[in-house]
């Protein structure tokens, strides 16, 4: 008898029932087991990476770029292992295919892990990436699956598609309400590696994977989705840890593993419109996947929206504790999670339960849905969203600086605004000069920019084109990232002090014997402006509202543009009380001060710190000019700073030193925080803390000893920290006319700014005179503790821990009457 096929060829081949497939009982527990261990593994383990992560940038320590690649290593070797086992050992197909699909997650897991290497401020070159990734995956994937299964035609499903489109649209929606889109360029790469992770997701729950979970007689759907679904959202929670920068990823591994049981309810009602017969274990081939392919565009759908969200509306580098402590970033990333998490359970469970009761999904009502979903994510994003684009801008530093040598040393009140004219006149020269062919082309191209003076600079919103393009004209030294935060949907909040107003001298002024320069010496300050620039100053307060200099040249506001001294976070109000507030919290209470908002939620960016150093040079009205409407008469004479610019803000070591060297050159006193990122030696690093022309304050508690968050030298090139002061649990205004006491080197440096406040408001022939000021401070401080991370870490002597010691402010103010 001739043997051949017994069906035309090119037909599918139609299923025959079998018995029902029925596997060792130890095959399942096995793959229970090993689900358990990969879920467990994986949400520690990325979790676990960024809180190193967090724990690196708040000690101030370098990025561990070996981190993520090192942990993908680790989760492909004790994740994959178990997998590569349920691949190849148990006789059940339906084990060996979950073994296999969670198999080749790992391994893309494992890929995009290594991209994580790329530093998150370059955003656009990591998305870049990851689409590359993820799109050569699929495409692999996808091959092998067909030289495993050869051509198949495919059924098509429309319905099921909406179905997945809707439930994308569904997964999206938290994010288009609550969150806000970067820049064009990093919103159109969001948008492709969004997609090229939908065509992954497709490629690796294909027809093949959900094949092995349709068996019996009749079909059962709902084992489909029960038991498919827990093996598709394994798979998805292996894809969500490697999708995003650090911290991105964590809301994916909440809201894409529902996504697991849609997509196995989708398949169950993909197969219905052909009306074929489930299909049996091992067949491959048109035969098995001909019924089921319906299932892949909505995956790519399902999953590409899924992704979307924390990929394009938020950044990465906000999802931080930094913010962690108000209705920040984090806070909206958390409330979006949860709503999308709850929108995932929800679609799980109706597409669950509406799709496996045997009715045919409706192709009007499923595009009714994706419809009325696309149009409530467009009036959301327009209405209650945060619409627009609000991408990173760049900071461009030209390579000529100003020649300020041969600036007359004249000291006394006459004598440093002279300088501080000669000074002004000479930068905005430079600037204009320079910058001349800069701008002209900026114009030209339409690219938004702001210049500077202070630092020969020109902010542009562009993007890494613009930066490739700046990087290369003759002009410009180096192109750093200007970090800005996105908006929230809601204000954060404004800090309030829930102590009551001290009843006399609090301990920190006693202990640097203020009181007794007010009550024995006859000096409070009076005659000398002191500039804060922070993250704002509550002016109302009844400790600082008689103290503000006044006039409209005072208060400079360039993240909110506000016209009267306000602040929200809170921390410039506490500074601001600590260097002149009246009623026993301030060290100069009869000094007045001027205000400029330099952070905005708690961070900053290179242009922003300048705005307001450019201001306290030479003051101008709201709206006005600073290169022509400058007024450096009005400058204060002395600057506190308790603000330093790390990396992540888009700073670089030197990038504001020309800025602290025109002060100094123009006879203005800058005192600078050292940071709160000690006990580690060389911690004094974010600008302008380790610059020689600034003087630099770390702190120390009740005992005269230095806090372990102090941050300690030793500095390249110059001997840091200056001085030490009060700065644990230390008591100022808040904004709302409250007090509070905190705690870092940020409230003990306007302390230092109110002694010298002092020190000139006794000796006017001072004011300018910054190296007798300097020597006098010095001179008379008196001895404090220092404090060691361990036995070994001495940081090359006490000198580099405590300075030339704690701040005395009645010896000073003597020494300095002469």
């Amino acid at each position: 008898m001739e043997v051949g096929p017994p069906f035309p060829a090119g037909q599918p081949v139609p299923w025959r029932p079998a018995g029902p497939e029925r596997p060792s009982p130890w095959a399942a527990v096995a793959a229970v087991a090993a689900g358990c261990w990969t879920v467990g593994f994986v949400v520690v383990s990325q979790l676990g990476g960024w809180l190193a992560d967090q724990v690196l940038l708040a000690s101030g320590l370098d990025r561990a770029v070996w981190l993520w690649p090192a942990a993908a290593l680790a989760t492909v070797l004790l994740v994959g292992g178990p997998a590569l086992a349920l691949a190849l050992l148990p006789r059940s197909a339906a084990v060996r295919a979950t073994g296999r699909a969670w198999l080749a997650t790992v391994l893309v897991l494992g890929a995009l892990g290594l991209l994580r290497a790329i530093p998150p401020v370059h955003h656009e070159a990591y998305l870049a990436a990851l689409a590359a990734t993820a799109a050569l995956a699929a495409l692999v994937l996808r091959a092998l699956a067909r030289r495993g299964a050869g051509a198949t035609p495919r059924v098509p499903a429309p319905a099921v598609t909406l179905l997945g489109v809707a439930g994308g649209l569904a997964l999206l929606l938290p994010w288009v309400w609550l969150g806000a889109l970067g820049g064009l360029l990093e919103t159109v790469l969001a948008g492709v590696a969004a997609a090229a992770l939908g065509a992954l997701a497709g490629a690796l729950l294909d027809e093949a994977f959900w094949s092995r979970f349709t068996v019996g007689e009749p079909p059962r759907p709902a084992r489909l989705v029960l038991v498919g679904g827990l093996v598709a959202g394994v798979a998805l929670l292996l894809l969500a840890a490697g999708v995003g920068q650090s911290g991105a990823q964590l809301p994916l591994l909440l809201t894409l593993p529902p996504a697991g049981f849609a997509l196995a309810a989708l398949h169950a009602a993909a197969r219905r419109p052909a009306a074929l017969p489930a299909i049996p274990p091992g067949t491959s081939g048109a035969a098995g996947r001909a019924g089921a392919s319906g299932v892949r565009p909505a995956a790519r759908w399902l999953v590409g929206l899924g992704v979307l969200g924390p990929l394009a509306f938020t950044d990465p580098e906000e999802i931080t504790l930094v913010l962690a402590g108000t209705r920040d970033v984090p806070f909206w990333v958390a409330a979006a999670t949860g709503t999308g998490l709850a929108a995932a359970t929800v679609l799980a469970v109706a597409y669950g339960a509406l799709l496996t009761r045997g009715r045919r999904p409706s192709r009007r009502v499923a595009g009714v849905t994706a419809a009325v979903l696309l149009v409530t994510v467009g009036v959301v994003a327009v209405g209650v969203g945060q619409p627009g684009l609000h991408g990173e801008r760049l900071f461009v530093v030209l390579r000529e600086q100003a020649d300020l040598g041969g600036v007359p040393a004249a000291t006394g009140r006459a004598g440093r605004d002279a300088r501080v004219g000669e000074v002004h006149r000479r930068l905005v020269a430079t600037a204009e000069r320079t910058q001349a062919d800069l701008r002209r082309d900026l114009r030209r191209l339409r690219l938004e920019h702001t210049p500077y003076y202070l630092v020969n600079a020109v902010e542009v919103n562009g993007g890494p084109v613009v930066r490739a393009w700046l990087s290369r004209r003759p002009e410009v030294a180096r192109v750093l990232v200007n970090q800005r935060v996105r908006p929230l949907p809601a204000p954060a909040g404004r800090s309030h002090g829930t102590a009551p107003a001290p009843a006399g001298p609090e301990w920190n002024i006693r202990m640097l014997g203020a009181d007794r320069v007010w009550s024995q010496l006859g000096v409070d300050g009076s005659g000398i402006v002191v500039g804060s620039s922070d993250s704002g100053v509550d002016g109302g307060h009844p400790a600082l509202a008689g103290g503000f200099r006044g006039g409209d040249d005072s208060w400079h506001d360039p993240w909110n543009g506000t016209r009267a001294p306000i602040d929200q976070g809170g921390h410039g109000t506490h500074t601001a009380g600590s260097a002149v507030g009246r009623g026993g919290i301030g060290v100069a209470p009869g000094a007045r001060w001027v205000g400029c908002v330099n952070l905005d939620r708690n961070l900053g960016n290179p242009a922003y710190y300048l705005d307001c150093l450019q201001f306290m040079l030479a003051p101008f009205p709201p709206g006005g000019d600073p290169f022509t409407d400058g007024r450096p008469a009005r400058a204060p004479e002395i600057l506190t700073n308790s603000w330093g610019c790390p990396p992540i803000e888009g700073c670089d070591p030197g990038v504001l030193r020309p800025a602290t060297a025109a002060l100094d050159a123009a006879g203005i006193l800058v005192v600078a925080a050292a940071g709160n990122t000690g006990p580690y030696c060389g911690s004094i690093d974010d600008p302008p803390a380790p610059y020689a022309d600034v003087l630099t304050v770390g702190a120390v508690d009740r005992q005269r000893r230095v806090t372990l968050f102090s941050s300690r030298g030793p500095v390249p090139g110059a001997a840091k920290p200056d001085l030490v002061a009060p700065g644990d649990e230390v008591l100022s205004a808040m904004p709302g006319g409250g007090y509070a006491a905190l705690s870092g080197t940020s409230m003990a440096t306007p302390q230092v700014a109110g002694v010298v406040a002092l020190m000139w408001s006794a000796n006017p022939a001072l004011v300018g005179d910054l190296p007798r000021t300097r020597q006098i401070l010095r001179d008379t401080a008196t001895p404090a503790g220092a404090t060691y991370a361990s036995r070994t870490q001495t940081c090359g002597g006490d000198r580099n821990i405590t300075g030339a010691g704690l701040v005395d402010a009645y010896a000073a103010v003597r020494e300095a009457r002469g």
